[in-house]
């Protein structure tokens, strides 16, 4: 056999394989497709029904809360609200009512809310009425206290309160009476979180009455 006839046969044999193996990615790539994770689905329908139905006497079926007592959810993190919820429904951020309104609440359900909520308007944020305490609250927000190892709030929840949706919930124009009980249950035990333990901890309750007045002039 010449050599022509041979680099002929070599080419012939080497697509045959090219082909055989292309074959087999094509026959194996649907496969991969369906093992990867479905996206989480939000039904916002599902989200304004229970807004409306279950949480809108305490919180609004907007979000805008009409009681100092309890969080305005509008414009909050989708993330975060379903985040609450599941803690309020396994009892790890105790709360006697929450627990039970989470109850019957599925994992889509709470993700539903939170996507219904993250997208109405903060129509009635509540304002800081102490200047002088505002004042002092800016400071402690913006630059924290060096000498008491206390971070500034801006770097978590940032410098016009909005926060980090999927981290680090939205505080900016909350009832300042909501906020400043908050503050509280991070320090004594509460509302479980390490971080905030330790910064409420080092602070005295002026400090924390004027974080909570100034994050609610906030917008």
């Amino acid at each position: 056999m010449d050599s022509t006839k041979q680099a002929a046969n070599f080419i012939a044999s080497r697509l045959t394989a090219l082909l055989g193996a292309s074959a087999v990615v094509l026959a194996v790539t649907p496969a991969l497709a369906q093992d990867k994770p479905v996206a989480d689905k939000t039904d916002l329908a599902r989200g304004q029904q229970i807004a409306s139905t279950v949480c809108a006497a305490c919180h609004g079926a907007d979000g805008n809360s009409p009681t100092s007592a309890n969080p305005s959810l509008a414009a909050q993190g989708e993330q975060y609200i379903a985040a609450q919820l599941a803690a309020f429904k396994s009892g790890a951020r105790a709360n006697p009512i929450m627990q039970g309104m989470a109850a019957g609440l599925s994992p889509e359900d709470m993700r539903s809310v939170g996507a219904h909520y993250a997208r109405q308007k903060h129509t009635r944020p509540a304002a800081a009425r102490d200047q002088k305490l505002a004042l002092e609250g800016r400071e402690i927000w913006r630059a924290g206290i060096k000498k008491l190892d206390v971070p500034a709030c801006a770097g978590c929840h940032s410098a016009n309160g909005a926060g980090l949706p999927a981290q680090y919930p939205r505080v900016a124009g909350q009832w300042p009476e909501y906020t400043l009980e908050s503050l509280k249950q991070y320090g004594n035990g509460a509302r479980k979180n390490d971080v905030m333990h330790t910064i409420v901890q080092r602070l005295n309750e002026r400090q924390l009455k004027a974080l909570a007045e100034y994050s609610a002039g906030l917008r």
